[in-house]
């Protein structure tokens, strides 16, 4: 004879990821998924992503080398799109590569046009477009490697800069990179890139 509720109740639903490794996930590569528009930020979130956004820039250049060094040591396969240090394996020698240097300058610094230009969503859209079409048309770069760098990007804030990047904090610049990425996948999609190898991570 059974008694009520004398079944195990059901296990709890699993956790949602951290914010900075949203949508992160093998194999989700393409271009086809993306959501109609980007979710629009609040006066308030703009505001939290400029003040934080301020403590990181201070540090830009090793900010951004130790971003380009996490991305190439756990994401290797990203290597292959840059001739100048495809072949470097010790971070350490990385550290010391001028060209990487400069490339990571130029990822925070395009990173510093948005959060400057928030308050101008066709500033920011125009921004991200160039920068999609380049890496698309150019560079050839498999989209996906934007999500994974934004992901790395709020590790390595969180990290360095933990009295800012409140698990609160990291869900509003997720939500940006969200937008950072519907921005350069839309300029993917405009210049034909409809398929895409699953093979990035």
């Amino acid at each position: 004879m059974s008694r009520r509720g004398s079944s195990p109740p059901p296990p709890p639903p699993s956790p949602p990821p951290p914010p900075q490794m949203l949508g992160v996930r093998r194999g989700d590569a393409d271009c086809e998924d993306r959501p109609e528009r980007a979710e629009p930020l609040s006066d308030a979130e703009r505001e939290v992503i400029q003040d934080t956004w301020g403590h990181v820039y201070k540090s830009c250049e090793d900010v951004g080398v130790s971003v380009l060094i996490r991305f190439f040591v756990n994401f290797p396969s990203a290597k292959q799109y840059f001739s100048q240090f495809q072949d470097m394996e010790d971070p350490e020698e990385m550290e010391r590569s001028s060209q990487l240097r400069q490339h990571a300058c130029r990822v925070m610094n395009a990173i510093n046009t948005v959060v400057e230009n928030l308050h101008d969503p066709q500033k920011v859209s125009s921004v991200l477009a160039l920068v999609g079409r380049a890496h698309a048309l150019k560079h050839k770069v498999e989209p996906v490697y934007f999500k994974i760098l934004s992901g790395v990007m709020l590790e390595v804030f969180s990290e360095d800069f933990p009295e800012f990047f409140t698990a609160e904090v990291q869900v509003v610049w997720s939500k940006l990179m969200g937008a950072l990425y519907w921005h350069v996948t839309g300029a993917y999609k405009e210049v034909g890139w409809l398929q895409v190898s699953s093979s990035a991570v």
